[in-house]
């Protein structure tokens, strides 16, 4: 893991934010507003557009980077790109703060 690669993915509040709601996708996103959910999938990318306020172009860059530095994990279905964490690669990231910083 490429500890400064993985802080700047997570360098402001909204990418932090969609870490948090990709924890637990039914407590930040209602079931009937989301365009087609899967917990092996994750959730749809105009969805968390739609929750962080912003647009989709805007978020997906957000969501490539967080992707690039395997905190996410990016799956395409059709038309769509869905996004979940990768927990393994978070449980990494916090046992290298725990024993490097």
């Amino acid at each position: 893991m490429k500890l400064l690669e993985v802080i700047k993915s997570l360098s402001n509040q909204t990418r932090l934010d969609i870490l948090t709601w990709l924890k637990d996708p039914f407590a930040y996103f209602p079931a009937e507003e989301l365009v087609d959910y899967s917990p092996s999938l994750g959730v749809c990318v105009s969805d968390i557009a739609k929750k962080a306020k912003m647009s989709v172009p805007t978020v997906s860059v957000y969501l490539k980077n967080m992707a690039a530095a395997d905190i996410l994990v990016a799956t395409r279905k059709d038309q769509w790109t869905y996004y979940k964490r990768n927990e393994d690669a978070i449980q990494e990231l916090a046992e290298l703060i725990k024993e490097k910083l």
